[in-house]
């Protein structure tokens, strides 16, 4: 055995042993958790300390927190460690770890996004993780979400995306292809039965974006290690210009109109006036209490294949400032990433899994649609690149709503401002 992994193995039998001292701790099983990962990151520490920290810190949001609270009460009683769950708005969470992080007053792991990489790893405030063989258990879109220039810096625990909402007492069955769906919509509308056969809403680049993937189209190309280029913008590549035609083709037709926004068309479809929109699982609460019959299917394909929207990851994080992360990591790979722990987090925490075990066990019909709407779903680029994407990129598929630029015209002038404003940064 390597001295490195005597050591690490050395730590981990202290602080199992310490834990049998305890007085109000548990016994201590005979067999120790193992860090699976077969080379610790170089962020961890070489030599055991000689007082081994006896607890860990979880920040986590309102939903989350009472779910981790939960299933780490199992940690604490196998192995005598204590897990402190502290609640941190979601939107506070960053700011809160950039100055507590430093101080030594903040948390040993963090669940949030995948898309705060960019912001968390390039101010240092984020070690890697090596899931080791365990890698295999997740969801590979999952994974690359969680990297950045080269490594991993996070263990995925959810994934979301938006997918295709029908009404089957209108469309007796999900359309295939984009033609399908077109000539579907266009039937509907025909013959009065509804006022719009399909709706994405106006200006809005996010769902729009499976659409242009169906055509070939892209935001950001990839390097020789698949991380995101910010160098190759593909705003106005053959695909995407063929995408925006479609959209252009769309709007003319009357299937798309620039006065349906999020609102009006949730309502329109609430109210039986649309038969087809794309949206998320976030969506679905409203859908139901409507009472209107609905499905979830994936987004039709195009002529360059399936469509494939952005997917988001929500997972674990492991703070660069722990006070031990050896015993961080080994909670997130030896105890979270197993189908006990991450089978109980789905049931207090219901989305499509990034865990293949529990997401290929997926009963709920609408989880498992979108969890296979997003099975070939690419992860939204979480470079900070991406923030000089969204204006641009919005206000072209506006314009082309509105009518006021061609497709062309629309798509290069989006691309050309995306770039000089990567340039300028």
């Amino acid at each position: 055995m390597k001295p490195k992994a005597l050591v690490l193995l050395g730590l981990v039998l202290t602080l199992v042993l310490s834990a049998a001292c305890a007085p109000k701790a548990t016994p201590t099983p005979t067999s120790p958790p193992t860090i699976a990962p077969t080379k610790a990151p170089t962020e961890m520490p070489t030599e055991a300390p000689t007082k081994v920290p006896r607890k860990l810190t979880i920040w986590a949001d309102e939903l989350r927190a009472p779910v981790m609270e939960e299933v780490s009460k199992a940690f604490t009683a196998k192995y005598g460690v204590d897990v402190a769950v502290e609640m941190v708005p979601f939107g506070d969470m960053r700011d809160r770890l950039k100055v507590a992080g430093p101080a030594g007053e903040g948390p040993d792991i963090i669940m949030g996004p995948h898309d705060w990489l960019g912001e968390l790893v390039s101010s240092g405030l984020l070690a890697p993780i090596d899931l080791g063989a365990k890698k295999e258990l997740f969801l590979s879109a999952a994974l690359q979400a969680f990297t950045y220039e080269g490594k991993l810096y996070g263990m995925p625990q959810m994934t979301e995306n938006v997918a295709l909402f029908y009404n089957p007492k209108l469309v007796a069955e999900a359309p295939k292809t984009l033609d399908e769906l077109e000539k579907v919509a266009g039937q509907l509308e025909s013959e009065g039965k509804v006022k719009y056969g399909f709706l994405i809403h106006a200006g809005d680049a996010y769902h729009f974006f499976p659409i242009m993937t169906a055509f070939g189209g892209y935001v950001f190309g990839r390097d020789a290690q698949g991380n995101y280029n910010p160098q190759d913008v593909g705003i106005d590549s053959p695909g995407s210009i063929a995408a925006a035609e479609w959209l252009d083709m769309m709007v003319k037709r009357g299937h798309l109109s620039k006065d349906v926004d999020w609102e009006v068309m949730h309502t329109m479809f609430q109210d039986g006036k649309a038969a087809m929109i794309i949206s998320g699982p976030w969506a679905l609460p409203r859908i139901k209490e409507s009472g209107i019959s609905y499905a979830v299917s994936k987004i039709p394909a195009g002529p360059a294949g399936e469509a494939r929207p952005f997917i988001g990851v929500r997972g674990f994080m492991v703070s660069a400032f722990s006070k031990d992360l050896l015993l961080a990591q080994t909670f997130l790979t030896e105890f979270v990433a197993t189908e006990e722990i991450m089978q109980r987090i789905f049931e207090l925490d219901p989305g499509a899994s990034a865990f293949l075990p529990v997401r290929e066990r997926i009963k709920d019909p609408d989880t498992a649609a979108f969890a296979e709407a997003g099975e070939n779903g690419l992860a939204m680029p979480a470079i900070p690149e991406m923030s000089t994407v969204w204006s641009a990129w919005g206000d072209a598929v506006t314009l082309i709503y509105q009518q006021r630029l061609s497709p062309d015209e629309a798509f290069k002038k989006a691309a050309e401002q995306i770039r000089t404003a990567i340039k300028g940064g």
